[in-house]
């Protein structure tokens, strides 16, 4: 009896501690602090148009790559093939960008997965810039030539130099 009436005393000072929070200052919803939020990068206007595709040169497939770098090679890896760092870590792999469909596909197609996703791949949008997106598909159309160039892709000069 006497060890709950300490329990019950330690209790109630701990209690007296407290204070009333109700009472606390606060943030309202509509108060000072609170603004409209920030609209997020690579949102594009209803009936607004991408920006233009940039002409085809070796800085802007430089860009490509270095954008490929940091954006897609952790899923897609260095070749393009999906076996990227995170399929190695037990995420699944994505697809090759070496399949038929996507060597088949448009590269406005290209650019507007980057832009909103596809499947399991989320919008790069808000991280990629419109200008760099085009850099990322010259580079995606370069990385499927290099694994799937014939000989007959190349002049008479350059197929006498494989010999």
């Amino acid at each position: 009896m006497r060890r709950a009436i300490g329990m019950l005393c330690t209790a109630l000072l701990l209690m007296a501690g407290c204070d009333d929070m109700t009472q606390q200052p606060k943030q309202t919803n509509y108060g000072p602090l609170v603004g409209p939020a920030a609209i997020p990068g690579g949102i594009v206007d209803f009936g607004d148009r991408p920006s233009a595709v940039p002409p085809l040169s070796a800085a802007l497939l430089q860009r490509g790559q270095e954008r490929y770098r940091i954006y897609c090679t952790p899923c897609h890896s260095e070749l393009g093939d999906g076996h990227g760092m995170i399929v190695e870590r037990g995420f699944p792999a994505p697809a090759s960008i070496h399949i038929e469909r996507l060597r088949q596909a448009s590269s406005q197609y290209l650019y507007d997965v980057i832009s909103a996703g596809y499947g399991r791949m989320y919008s790069f949008a808000d991280r990629v810039v419109p200008e760099d997106r085009w850099a990322i598909v010259a580079y995606i159309r370069a990385l499927q030539r290099s694994q799937h160039a014939t000989p007959d892709d190349l002049s008479e000069a350059e197929r006498g130099g494989l010999r």
